[in-house]
């Protein structure tokens, strides 16, 4: 699907204008409610009864399953595998790189981050961080619909 959009946008102007538009809209519609309504806490309105969910495997699954990894790793990776060599081999010893560069990464921002947990916790401070957000939402809404092809 991604293919098919790509080159339909490639091709049309006005599929282009389209999809720059709408994305502008929503983006303008994010950060508007961002602006308006931040949240004022980092937790989850949930009942009591429910488990709480395996942020991990959440995130784990988002990445899994997110049509832009894979986009990447065909378009990105060949190119670093050497010819005559076994492409499944180096592919996967590729992304396990991939993988273990994202996790090294992760854990330092955890751990860079947790001194400061008790300040990015506090109600004017995640406000503060929305409001800031949803402006630069506008800002790249505003970039989008004065970009060109």
């Amino acid at each position: 699907m991604a293919f098919g959009l790509g080159t339909l946008i490639a091709v049309s102007e006005l599929a282009f204008n389209i999809l720059k538009w709408c994305g502008a809209l929503y983006l303008c519609w994010l950060g508007i409610q961002m602006i308006l309504r931040p949240h004022s806490d980092l937790t989850e309105k949930t009942s009591s009864s429910v488990k709480t969910s395996n942020w991990f495997i959440k995130g784990m699954l988002g990445n899994v399953l997110n049509p832009k990894m894979g986009v990447f790793y065909v378009s990105f990776l060949p190119q670093f595998i050497p010819q005559g060599h076994s492409a499944i081999l180096w592919t996967f010893s590729l992304v396990m790189i991939h993988v273990l560069l994202g996790t090294l990464w992760s854990i330092s921002l955890i751990y860079a981050t947790r001194p400061l947990s008790h300040i990015l916790r506090r109600e004017n401070v995640i406000k503060w961080m929305n409001r800031v957000t949803g402006g630069l939402f506008l800002l790249f809404a505003v970039k989008l619909v004065l970009s060109r092809r």
